[in-house]
């Protein structure tokens, strides 16, 4: 037995007093931990809980990157599109206006050739006629061996003579003039001094007479016959092939004999002065050649000035062709330099693009700034 103050109890009691105890000890304690259990579990439940929102937070944004991720590919995807049907719808259009440039260049440089081609075939035409020309005048050797010709009289001497002596197309026989009268031969000289007449209708009847004079009578009486024949007849020529405007300030009086020519000079130099003053200058068929060869020279001067005239008109033209072929050469040159400069930023328009699709595919956003070397130069229209 156990005595506690005034208590006393026995074996069995004070053993079920002290389970009692122990219970109690053991209650106590059991609340104490479940309260701190408690405790400790109010945190990690809102620690779970915040740990499910955020597990939350991270699938819807992951469900957004995704969606993010999938509409820039398709962004990009339509962009590349649009950019490659623009590069192609440029790359025909630069192929169009480069075949119609090239085109259009082929046929103006053939005409260009074709236009060239004339102008060589007309110097080359006119390089003939000076040929021709040089090949009429080379001398009078045909003339001045031909005894015939020296020895004929009149009309007929005088043409053989003009006709051996120029070309065909310098003189015409037998040319009416204005005011009717027709003259022997005109010869066509360049201004000045101008068309002028040969008259060959010498008053041979007074020199025959003269030559057949056998007394003092006779030959005064024919010297008078000539000297007024012949004045007569210079008047004439001066009157009907002297004519303003038409025809040179002066004529010529063939002579078909030398003798005659000598036999004015030495007896009647009257009459050789009346000439000159008339302005009508008597020739024989010796002086005749001289003064042909004389217009033929003139004949051949005004003749080459008026080709070369013409070459140089030619040579103008072909320069000015030259220019023009040049022109278009650095046109087409031009055109070849700017399709080359559309292409080279096509390609690095591509080339970018292409750099942009690989860093969408490896998830390189970084890189993904805009950059100022990265806008697409647009394209210009060639010149021309």
């Amino acid at each position: 037995m156990i005595t506690i103050g005034t208590y006393t109890l026995t074996v069995a009691e004070t053993a079920g007093l002290a389970i009692a105890v122990l219970l109690v000890v053991l209650l106590i304690m059991a609340i104490r931990a479940a309260g701190k259990s408690a405790r400790m579990a109010e945190p990690l439940a809102h620690q779970m809980g915040s740990l499910g929102q955020r597990v939350q937070s991270l699938g819807d944004g992951q469900q957004q990157l995704a969606g993010g991720l999938n509409q820039v590919v398709e962004s990009q995807a339509a962009a590349q599109a649009q950019l490659l049907q623009h590069m192609e719808k440029r790359l025909s259009q630069v192929n169009l206006q480069m075949t119609e440039n090239l085109q259009g260049s082929a046929r103006r440089t053939a005409h260009s050739l074709g236009e060239l081609q004339e102008r060589l075939k007309t110097i080359d035409k006119a390089q003939e006629n000076i040929t021709r020309l040089s090949g009429d005048v080379l001398s009078l050797q045909d003339i001045l061996s031909n005894k015939q010709t020296r020895g004929a009289f009149g009309e007929i001497q005088l043409n053989d003579i003009v006709t051996k002596a120029l070309p065909s197309d310098s003189y015409k026989l037998q040319h009416t003039l204005s005011n009717g009268k027709r003259a022997d031969c005109l010869i066509h000289l360049p201004n000045p001094p101008g068309p002028i007449v040969i008259d060959s209708k010498f008053p041979l009847e007074a020199y025959e007479m003269l030559r057949n004079s056998s007394t003092q009578a006779e030959l005064d009486a024919a010297a008078r016959m000539l000297r007024t024949s012949v004045k007569k007849h210079i008047k004439d020529i001066s009157e009907k092939y002297i004519l303003d405007g038409e025809t040179a300030d002066g004529a010529l009086m063939f002579l078909p004999s030398e003798a005659v020519y000598a036999e004015l000079h030495a007896n009647f130099p009257e009459l050789v002065r009346d000439g000159f003053e008339a302005r009508v200058w008597i020739v024989s068929p010796t002086t005749c050649m001289a003064t042909l060869h004389t217009m033929r020279a003139i004949l051949k001067d005004a003749r080459m000035r008026e080709q070369a005239g013409a070459i140089r008109k030619e040579l103008g033209l072909l320069h000015k062709d030259v220019d023009r072929l040049g022109t278009r050469v650095e046109n087409l040159d031009r055109h070849f330099t700017q399709a080359a400069k559309d292409v080279s930023e096509i390609k690095i328009s591509a080339d970018k693009a292409g750099r942009r699709a690989r860093r969408l595919d490896s998830f390189d956003f970084e890189e993904l700034a805009p950059e100022e070397d990265a806008k697409v130069v647009p394209l210009t229209k060639p010149e021309g």
